[in-house]
């Protein structure tokens, strides 16, 4: 474990933090559809109430069909924690079920069914490399205050990073209100690490012109004294799969169905935000389908899964992708395959517990006072 240089935190890169989390056994391979099924069934029967499911909204369909809950990473965390379940299998990625350690009850064990499930996005802003930017960020401007907001896909150290530095977490939902906080407690914002949603957050407080971008990639990038002369300064992290979408798939997608209407994710380019007709979180996105009258038709511009759901749920609606299955990909959502799930849950029947997630005590606490500057905007 390594000591930050601003925070009186110890943590690591997330690659030696989980470098104990199992590979699916050989034996576990080659399973088809029907008989994992049938594993799957049996194990969960033997489970019983011990355990819950929770299955992210770009999960693949044969997660989604044996998880409790469906949603988005903080309101499966929050559903999770509302239960008596032992133990609860976070069908998503790392940083998910790290939340869901922090908020659900220490007798509560969460388990990430793949080891490979980690997000890049998260990757783009380890809390060591946060910690070295803060530092020649704010030795530029000593006499204003920084806040830092950290988007909810992050890692846990990173969270408890920006509590320490009297910052909080957001969601795609909230960050306005993230940066409105902010903005009353401070004078500056470091929002990390998605770049697109600190931007459309910016766009949408008309503070489009204080915005400056730190790319911590780049040593030959603005200096630390010229990014701190803006108010809104962004971290260079991005989701890839949001990223991919581009305004041109806007276009073809209405020109290829007259009358479509186009939602998209927060987390697309700006130029893209504003060719759709509607931007929000996957919570939004869903109810919007669910609200749509039937035979209309709508575009989806998020992770392929969370659009063929939408197909299943509501036939009435013609639902869309807005540039293709492998343009909407996520490839760390797919790492949960369901054989995996099969694997761990049988050895919870057998009393072994696999790829647990465990987040450190200090580390805990402090993730956790960001997540309630949260909820007390």
């Amino acid at each position: 474990m390594v000591e930050m240089e601003t925070a009186e935190l110890e943590t690591d890169l997330s690659l030696f933090k989980y470098d104990n989390l199992e590979q699916l056994p050989a034996r576990y391979r080659d399973l088809g559809n029907a008989e994992r099924t049938d594993r799957i069934e049996a194990a969960l029967e033997e489970l019983g109430d011990d355990v819950v499911i929770l299955g992210h909204n770009y999960q693949r369909r044969e997660i989604v069909e044996h998880a409790d809950f469906v949603g988005d990473s903080y309101g499966l965390s929050k559903r999770a924690a509302e239960t008596d379940a032992e133990y609860v299998i976070f069908g998503g990625v790392t940083f998910m079920a790290e939340s869901a350690d922090i908020i659900t009850d220490d007798d509560q064990t969460v388990i990430l069914p793949s080891m490979e499930a980690s997000c890049p996005m998260a990757g783009m802003a380890e809390a060591l490399q946060v910690d070295a930017a803060w530092a020649e960020i704010t030795e530029a401007t000593p006499e204003a205050d920084i806040i830092p907001i950290t988007y909810m896909n992050s890692y846990a150290d990173l969270k408890a990073f920006c509590a320490s530095q009297g910052g909080l977490v957001c969601t795609s939902s909230n960050a306005h209100e993230a940066f409105e906080y902010a903005f009353d407690k401070g004078d500056k914002v470091l929002f990390l690490p998605d770049k697109h949603l600190g931007e459309n957050t910016a766009y949408r407080l008309g503070m489009e012109d204080e915005i400056a971008e730190w790319d911590p990639w780049d040593p030959d990038g603005k200096d630390a004294a010229d990014v701190v002369e803006n108010d809104v300064i962004l971290w260079d992290g991005y989701c890839q799969v949001h990223e991919r979408f581009r305004e041109e798939h806007v276009d073809r997608v209405r020109e290829a169905n007259p009358g479509a209407k186009v939602i998209v994710h927060p987390e697309c380019r700006r130029e893209v935000v504003e060719a759709a007709d509607e931007a929000g979180s996957t919570a939004t996105i869903r109810e919007t389908i669910a609200e749509a009258d039937p035979g209309d038709t709508w575009a989806i511009g998020t992770e392929i899964h969370l659009t063929e759901h939408l197909q299943r749920w509501y036939p009435d609606v013609n639902v869309v992708p807005l540039c293709g299955d492998a343009c909407m990909d996520c490839n760390a959502m797919r790492q949960i395959d369901p054989n995996y799930l099969t694997w761990v849950l049988e050895e919870l029947v057998e009393g072994r517990e696999r790829n647990v997630v465990e987040v450190a005590p200090e580390e805990k606490e402090l993730a956790g006072l960001a997540l309630d500057r949260m909820l007390e905007i």
